[in-house]
């Protein structure tokens, strides 16, 4: 037991960001790991309410353990720095508590694996004299993009709230100089505010966090080289030791007799009965909706959505948070019932992957979330991209025009737009197009998480030149 390594894994307290950090974990777990995966109490209890009491029960090498819930209560930096007091106290806690003899049938932690977003527990890392990976659970674009937020701060264009984005000539001005990036307009970078407010915490958070990835150990990626060759290429020159990992679950289909299988990641219940009814329909013949975990639309937004939907004729599946739409109930109007009778699929969630793989689905309305834009383009499925925050500009404007498996819905959504998108993707040239585009990026993909391609290559790279480099030094000095 003692000479088996043992990673700690802290994700963000985000359903995509555990999501992508567990089956990181599990990879390495595969690779010989003891693992330790760190949830809040909050989200633990989620995932046990979603997956049941004792699902995440049984497994003497993969283990689970919570901290404190801690977070920021505003968009200030006061409050933000009481968060990551607490959190690294928290953490460090239970590492001593990890790292104390007594404490049954688990090896000395000898890795730290963070989430990118929480790069506190570098110092946690430096007190116990291991290597840190810090995890960007995004694009390498959107991570070269946010090392440009001081300088754009400097020059008064980060932050930016929604009504500067509005101004359409401010928002189309160009931003020079990015390394591996060229023609990206001021709307395609990141939006980790929505306020002009330089001291907010967000923003502040997502620069900082980014210009501390260069004291990890390593800087791990979810991409591929070939998706984005030209960023990395930049970001190689650097920083020494950049690790692009991905896609994930590829990767996971590599492993035979996955014994973790059981170990969901979902913090909502799925409703599997949405594959059984894809299961009737003919191929490439529906359309999947889902904007991710944490979205919101407005009412008007959601039935503009909707009565697009219903005049595009098509199938369609939509997963449909309960807390979805802002200030109200998902509620569709009688039209929409009326014309969509029998045609459509409404779920609450839905085991996303399976959807995105299943051969009856052909496009996907998505937010741009990079956990959905990797996993669509793993699947060979183009989008309609309706992005709001964060890093779904960037993704956006690469899904559609570096990649050419897009097009963008225009953010003031009209169900006229909708319906004639929908049927462009669906039925027409451009959408012919964006099939094949994807089901080429599908092909790289799955070369890339093939034994001997680029994403394999690098996750052994990683653990044995980062995660295990320094204990087997010290075993072999001892």
């Amino acid at each position: 037991m003692a000479d088996k390594p043992h990673a700690v894994f802290i994700p963000l307290q985000l359903q995509s960001h555990i999501k992508s950090m567990l089956k990181l974990a599990k990879l390495l777990h595969h690779k010989g790991f003891h693992i330790t995966f760190v949830n809040t109490e909050f989200n633990h209890r989620l995932l046990l309410n979603s997956r049941g009491p004792d699902s995440l029960n049984g497994f003497h090498d993969f283990r689970f353990e919570t901290i404190p819930d801690s977070v920021p209560p505003s968009d200030t930096l006061a409050s933000a720095e009481d968060f990551k007091k607490n959190q690294l106290a928290s953490f460090n806690d239970l590492l001593a508590k990890l790292h104390d003899t007594t404490y049954s049938g688990v090896p000395p932690v000898t890795c730290i694996v963070s989430d990118g977003m929480m790069p506190f527990a570098i110092s946690a890392a430096e007190m116990l004299g291991i290597p840190i990976a810090l995890f960007f659970t995004i694009s390498a674009c959107v991570f070269m993009c946010s090392k440009q937020f001081r300088a754009l701060k400097k020059k008064g264009l980060a932050p930016l709230d929604d009504e500067s984005f509005q101004t359409n000539d401010f928002a189309d001005r160009i931003i020079d100089g990015i390394p591996g990036m060229k023609d990206l307009r001021l709307r395609d970078i990141p939006r980790f505010s929505r306020s002009t407010d330089p001291n907010g915490w967000f923003f502040n958070n997502a620069m900082e966090a980014v210009e501390s990835a260069s004291k990890a150990s390593a800087i791990i990626l979810h991409t591929f080289d070939a998706l984005e060759q030209e960023v990395l290429n930049a970001l190689f020159s650097m920083h020494s030791r950049v690790f692009p990992i991905g896609p994930l679950q590829l990767l996971l289909n590599q492993v035979s007799g996955d014994d973790l299988k059981s170990i969901g990641c979902n913090l909502w219940k799925e409703e599997s009965e949405c594959l059984q009814w894809l299961d009737s329909k003919e191929p490439n013949s529906v359309i999947y909706v889902n904007f991710g975990s944490i979205a919101v639309i407005s009412k008007q937004q959601f039935i503009e959505f909707g009565m697009g939907l219903a005049k595009s004729g098509h199938l369609f599946l939509w997963a449909i948070r309960p807390d979805m739409v802002i200030g109200d109930s998902p509620i569709f109007p009688p039209e929409f019932m009326k014309e969509t009778k029998e045609r459509g699929f409404i779920a609450s969630w839905c085991p996303q992957e399976e959807v995105l793989s299943h051969p009856s689905v052909g496009g996907f309305i998505t937010h741009c979330g990079w956990g959905s834009t990797i996993e669509s383009i793993s699947s060979g499925v183009p989008m309609l991209c309706w992005p709001s925050f964060g890093d779904q500009q960037t993704n956006c404007r690469y899904t559609c025009t570096e990649w050419g498996i897009g097009m963008e819905i225009d953010s003031n959504v009209k169900r006229d737009n909708v319906e004639k998108l929908v049927r462009e993707l669906m039925e027409g040239e451009k959408g012919k197009k964006m099939k094949s585009r994807s089901m080429e990026w599908k092909k790289l993909a799955e070369e890339a998480t093939a034994p001997n391609g680029s994403s394999s290559m690098n996750l052994d790279k990683l653990i044995n030149e980062v995660l295990c480099h320094e204990r087997s030094r010290r075993l072999t000095r001892d």
